[in-house]
């Protein structure tokens, strides 16, 4: 983590508009649905273990965050309601995504559509794995 990283000042979840708000010491203020949370998690999981190797989530529109976790003074780590609690999200890293949440966001939608998948939970394609035998990475 850089010197002159900006680090949260706060942190709110709001669990009826599935949205976390998250204001730095730079003045800089996010507001991050949990479902473009979860679905750019920093995990192996979603990114796999390298470039290229990265998991399209689907089915995520409706998914909640149940817990937050400190890790260190460095980041958070979400446990969401689909299970998935392997993300760490650093404070560099929640505040790289928020300055790009748009652009972001538009990209994941993109690949959706293009997959022909569904932010719906009923319209989501059945979970691959990344190429690591399907759990020997324990990131399953």
């Amino acid at each position: 983590m850089s010197a002159h990283a900006p680090i949260p000042t706060e942190i709110k979840l709001h669990s009826r508009s599935r949205v976390m708000e998250i204001t730095f010491d730079d003045g800089a203020h996010f507001e991050l649905p949990y479902e473009f949370l979860r679905v750019y998690s920093p995990s192996a999981e979603v990114r796999g273990h390298g470039p290229g190797q990265e998991i399209l989530q689907t089915g995520k529109q409706d998914v909640d965050i149940v817990a937050v976790e400190p890790v260190g003074h460095y980041a958070i780590q979400p446990r969401f309601s689909d299970g998935h609690d392997t993300g760490i999200y650093s404070w560099e890293y929640l505040y790289e995504i928020g300055k790009r949440r748009d652009e972001l966001w538009q990209d994941y939608l993109v690949r959706l559509q293009q997959a022909g998948a569904s932010r719906k939970a009923d319209g989501a394609a059945a979970p691959r794995t990344h190429g690591c035998g399907g759990g020997s990475c324990g990131c399953h």
